[in-house]
């Protein structure tokens, strides 16, 4: 018996070209929403647009153009009219009983895909306080007549019965879940202290969806973490170790990727896998050199970790997929960006030495200048100076080998007990502290 083939419901897309100057960018925002669409697993069969500077507050198009969009609805037989931007409670209920079927915006489409690719309790978690946190204030002034959008896109996550529960109730789960993430946070926060007391280097990559990041973190970890053509592949934190030639290991972290009409309330609802970024020494920008949007997609990344407060570490700048890249104006045009920029294939590996190479220099740049004792009976400890750091001076005495060494600062904190001062070697105290130990 044949397996039926199941049929993807049809779509509609929609968006406001507010200003002629900028309809380009208009038209580049609905052609990412398409594919936001389909990830989230319907067709889109019709894209309609209206030039309007502000939308119509209980339509959000005007009153012409929805019933045009009504009779598109109903010779196209689509199930679905998703809109480019967040929708107000009273539009979407006007749409919907003007269209008469499912009406969905930007945010809840992004939060039904983020509900398919979380794995973890976490992740699941943070999706869920999401969807109930945009939910909450939808049903004011509706009662909970939500039973009506049924199942399919724009419902998964919390489910139908928590579609049916009174502003109450959801704000009690809402605590709840807000009271289990705080507790995931207190672990999270002591791996991290662990982490900082070894001293161990965090890279955290980071870039537009799709550009390539879990397919570059796999190549440098040979963590084989899933890695599609999809938009928001990674919602949970993926962390790994990796050996950087003679400099010891460090941390590379996967993030979530950005997009562009992120609102602050879902970057701030992925804190966890964003927690890495925050944590680490320096970033990873993983940037698709074969999109069209490269430049905007640039920006809207360099917009969110401003947003984020953390635009001040170091970047390194990585263009990927060349191996895809048919244009060679695109080099160009990445040079001109960033000229210290490294071009890498995450897939093939091409290039990826260079990566390897500057994250070693960024490693390095960390590194200070510290004096050690260490005794006789601890000797074997000597080879971590020699394999991890550059040994500038060396004495051998009755009481131990006396050293200073430039040292990165995971290995400060793993011979910690041998450290003479607490400070790195610069100040006059501790060269005086120094001319006496030797004198």
């Amino acid at each position: 018996m044949e397996k039926a083939t199941q049929v993807r419901p049809k779509a509609i897309t929609v968006g406001l070209i507010r200003d002629r100057a900028r309809e380009a960018e208009a038209l580049e925002d609905l052609e990412e929403l398409r594919r936001l669409v389909e990830d989230a697993g319907a067709d889109v069969v019709a894209v309609v647009t209206q030039v309007r500077r502000t939308p119509d507050p209980g339509f959000y198009l005007g009153q012409g153009k929805v019933r045009e969009l009504a009779e598109m609805v109903s010779a196209s037989g689509a199930e679905l009219v998703v809109f480019d931007d967040s929708l107000r409670p009273v539009q979407v209920k006007n749409l919907e009983d003007a269209l008469n079927v499912k009406v969905l915006d930007r945010i809840q489409l992004i939060l039904d895909i983020f509900a398919r690719r979380a794995r973890t309790r976490e992740g699941q978690l943070q999706v869920e306080l999401a969807q109930l946190q945009y939910l909450l204030p939808r049903l004011t002034g509706r009662g909970v007549e939500l039973s009506r959008l049924g199942g399919g896109i724009g419902t998964r996550g919390p489910g139908e019965t928590l579609l049916e529960m009174k502003q109450r109730q959801i704000r009690a789960r809402i605590a709840h879940i807000q009271r289990e993430l705080a507790a995931i946070e207190t672990h999270r926060q002591a791996l991290h202290a662990e982490r900082q007391e070894k001293g161990l280097p965090v890279f955290a990559l980071v870039g537009y969806t799709n550009a390539g990041k879990t397919t570059l973190f796999n190549r440098l970890t040979q963590a084989g973490a899933p890695a599609q053509d999809q938009l928001f592949t990674t919602l949970d934190p993926l962390v790994r170790k990796v050996r950087l030639n003679d400099l010891g290991e460090v941390l590379v972290s996967d993030t979530v990727g950005f997009i562009r009409k992120l609102p602050p309330s879902l970057v701030a609802a992925f804190r966890a896998t964003l927690d890495e970024v925050y944590s680490a020494w320096a970033l990873i920008h993983v940037i698709d050199i074969t999109s069209p949007r490269m430049e905007t997609e640039v920006q809207t990344v360099r917009a969110v970790l401003r947003q984020m407060r953390v635009d001040d570490k170091p970047i390194l700048w990585v263009f990927n997929k060349i191996d895809k890249n048919t244009d060679p104006l695109r080099i160009h045009e990445a040079r001109a960006m960033c000229p210290e920029a490294i071009f890498l294939s995450a897939r093939t590996g091409e290039g990826l030495d260079r990566l390897v190479e500057a994250m070693a220099r960024t490693l390095r740049s960390y590194w200070q200048r510290y004096r050690f004792r260490i005794p006789y009976a601890h000797a074997r400890d000597l080879q971590w100076f020699y394999k991890a750091g550059r040994i500038l001076v060396r004495e051998d005495r009755e009481d131990g080998v006396y050293l200073e060494a430039e040292v990165p600062p995971w290995l400060v904190g793993r011979m910690k007990a041998y450290r003479l001062e607490p400070s790195p070697v610069g100040s006059t105290e501790t060269a005086e502290v120094i001319a006496s130990s030797t004198s």
